[in-house]
C-alpha cells in the first residue's frame, strides 16, 4: 500500500508548473525546427525563428515563454490501492500547488483567473482554482498530468454534433479556417470523437497531453481508424496553407492527436481544442518517495538560431511617427519600433468605451499614438516588466471604430488577423495593424526598456501601461487601406500547394 504525502503533492504540482512555464517538451521543440527548416514562406519562417530563439532563452532565463501563462488543467489518475497522508482534499493540495508555483518570487507567473465569470469576473490572484479531472485505476501510484492552456488557444476549441454519416474530415477543414491565427499555430489540434459532448472535449484536451509523433506513424502507417484520420487531417490541414501566426506557410500543424469513444447510435459528437505556440505540459508519477524530480532538458535539444530583421526592415520613431509615414507601410513588411507605446486589452478598452459613453475625458490622450494589446507578467529581479507578448487582437474588434474615431489613435499592435468589422474602422480612418509574434513573449519583452502604469491601476495585467521600446519587431498585418496579409497570405500559400501537389502527380 502506497502512501502519498500532502507535501509531495503539493510541491510537485508547484514544480511542475513552473517548470512547463519555461520548458517547452522537446519533442515540441524538435518538430518546430523541423518545421523551420522545411518552410518555404519568409514570413512564415521568422515567426518560428522567434518562437525557437524565445524557447530558448526562457530555458535559460528560467522565465514564462509566453505571457499568458495559462488556465491550470490536472489529470489525475489515483491507483486503487494509494493511500493519503494529508489533512486536506486531493482538489486542495492541487490548488495549493497552483497557489505556490504562481506566485514564486523567483519566477512570478501571470494570474489570469477570474471569478464570478458571468458577473465582476474578479481576479482571484493566485491563478485558482485549477480545472481538475479524475480516474480511479488499478496500482499503487498517482500519475499526473500538469497542463496550463493559454486562452488565446483555448478560446478557439469548436465543438459539434455531428451526424452518423457526416465527414469528420470535412468538418475539421471547414472549421479550422474559422479559427483564425489566435490559437498561435503551428501547434497541435486534440480531436475528441464519440461518447457525449462534455466526454468528446475532455479527450480533445486530455489527449494533448500526448508527445509529437506523426513522422512515426507516417513511418510505419496507419493501424485503426483513428490514425487513419490523423494521417488524412494532418496532410489536408497543411495543405490550407495558413501557416506560422496565420501568415501563409507550408505547416500549419505539427500533429493530430485524436482519441474516440463509442457513442449513442444516433450521435457523432466531435470536438477540436488547439495547442498553441506556447505548449505546455509535463507527465509525473508519485509513488510515495518524495515529491516527482523532473529534468531540465539539455540545451542541447535547442537549436541555435540567430534572429535578423533583415535589410528591408524599418525602422519607425514612434514618438514622432505620422499618419504620412503610417500610410506608406505595406503589409507584409517587418518594422522595428522605438519609443513610447501604451498598452491595453479587453478590460481596458471596455472601461475606455464606457467613459467616452458618458462623456468623461480618458486618463490618456490616445491621439496619434499606437496601444499594444499586451497583459504583461510582473517583473522580478532587474527586469522593467515580464515577459509581454501580444494577445489576440480580434477580442478589441468591437471597440476598434469607437475608439479610433474618438480618440485619434493611429496604430495598434497585436497577435492574430482582425475581423471586417476592424479591418473597415481601421481603412475609414487611415490607420494600420500591427502583427507581433505570439508565443515569443520573453524575447519581446527585451525590447521593452522602461514601463510605467499610466492608468487603471486596480486592472493589475490588463492596465493601461506605456513601454519604451527599442527595435520590437513587428509586421504590418493590415495597412491603412485595409489589405491584410492573414487574408491574402494564407491564400497565396494555399495556391502554391496545391500546384505543387499537382505537379507532383
Amino acid at each position: 500500500m502506497t502512501v502519498i504525502k500532502q507535501d509531495d503533492l503539493i510541491q510537485s504540482v508547484a514544480d511542475a508548473l513552473q517548470y512547463i512555464s519555461y520548458y517547452h517538451p522537446v519533442d515540441f521543440i524538435q518538430s518546430m525546427h523541423e518545421a523551420y527548416l522545411r518552410e518555404e514562406s519568409p514570413a512564415a519562417k521568422d515567426a518560428i525563428a522567434q518562437i525557437l530563439i524565445n524557447s530558448r532563452m526562457c530555458a535559460t532565463g528560467h522565465r514564462p515563454i509566453c505571457q499568458d501563462t495559462g488556465i491550470v488543467t490536472v489529470f489525475v489518475r489515483v491507483g486503487m490501492n494509494v493511500q493519503w497522508d494529508s489533512q486536506m482534499s486531493l482538489d486542495d493540495m492541487i490548488n495549493e500547488g497552483v497557489r505556490r508555483a504562481y506566485t514564486h518570487p523567483d519566477n512570478v507567473l501571470r494570474a489570469s483567473i477570474l471569478a464570478d465569470p458571468a458577473g465582476k469576473r474578479k481576479n482571484t490572484k493566485d491563478n485558482t482554482p485549477a480545472v481538475i479531472h479524475y480516474s480511479i485505476v488499478p496500482g499503487d501510484t498517482v500519475e499526473i498530468d500538469v497542463a496550463a492552456k493559454g486562452g488565446g488557444s483555448e478560446n478557439k476549441s469548436k465543438m459539434a454534433m455531428l451526424n452518423p454519416s457526416d465527414s469528420i474530415v470535412d468538418w475539421v477543414l471547414k472549421t479550422v479556417p474559422t479559427m483564425g491565427a489566435g490559437w498561435c499555430p503551428p501547434g497541435m489540434l486534440g480531436i475528441g470523437i464519440g461518447g457525449t459532448a462534455e466526454k468528446a472535449a475532455l479527450m480533445a484536451k486530455e489527449v494533448l497531453m500526448e508527445s509529437i509523433d506523426i513522422h512515426e506513424l507516417q513511418a510505419r502507417g496507419p493501424q485503426n481508424r483513428a490514425e487513419e484520420l490523423r494521417l488524412e487531417i494532418f496532410e489536408k490541414v497543411n495543405q490550407l496553407g495558413i501557416g506560422a501566426q496565420g501568415l501563409g506557410g507550408l505547416t500549419t500543424v505539427l500533429d493530430i492527436k485524436i482519441k474516440d469513444y463509442p457513442t449513442h447510435a444516433a450521435s457523432l459528437p466531435v470536438c477540436m481544442i488547439p495547442n498553441c505556440a506556447a505548449t505546455r505540459h509535463v507527465h509525473f508519477t508519485l509513488d510515495g518517495t518524495g515529491p516527482a524530480k523532473l529534468a531540465a532538458p539539455s540545451l542541447d535539444a535547442y537549436p541555435e538560431i540567430v534572429w535578423e530583421a533583415g535589410p528591408s526592415a524599418r525602422r519607425v520613431d514612434l514618438n514622432s511617427i505620422t499618419p504620412e509615414e503610417v500610410a506608406s507601410w505595406k503589409p507584409g513588411e517587418t518594422l522595428l519600433l522605438n519609443g513610447k507605446m501604451l498598452t491595453g486589452r479587453d478590460a481596458a478598452h471596455k472601461r475606455m468605451c464606457e467613459m467616452l459613453n458618458n462623456g468623461e475625458q480618458l486618463p490618456v490622450d490616445l491621439k496619434g499614438r499606437f496601444i499594444y494589446y499586451v497583459g504583461p507578467v510582473d517583473p522580478v529581479r532587474d527586469e522593467v516588466v515580464g515577459p509581454a507578448g501580444p494577445t489576440t487582437a480580434t477580442r478589441m474588434d468591437k471597440f476598434t471604430r469607437q475608439i479610433l474615431e474618438a480618440t485619434g489613435l493611429l496604430g495598434m499592435i497585436g497577435k492574430s488577423e482582425r475581423g471586417p468589422i476592424a479591418i473597415e474602422a481601421i481603412k475609414d480612418n487611415k490607420a494600420v495593424y500591427l502583427m507581433a509574434v505570439g508565443g515569443a513573449a520573453y524575447l519581446v519583452a527585451q525590447a521593452i526598456k522602461q514601463a510605467k502604469v499610466l492608468a487603471f491601476e486596480e486592472l493589475g495585467m490588463e492596465a493601461i501601461y506605456e513601454f519604451d521600446v527599442k527595435d520590437m519587431p513587428v509586421t504590418v498585418a493590415v495597412d491603412s487601406l485595409g489589405d491584410s496579409v492573414h487574408i491574402s497570405g494564407p491564400q497565396i500559400w494555399h495556391d502554391k500547394i496545391v500546384k505543387s501537389l499537382a505537379v507532383e502527380v
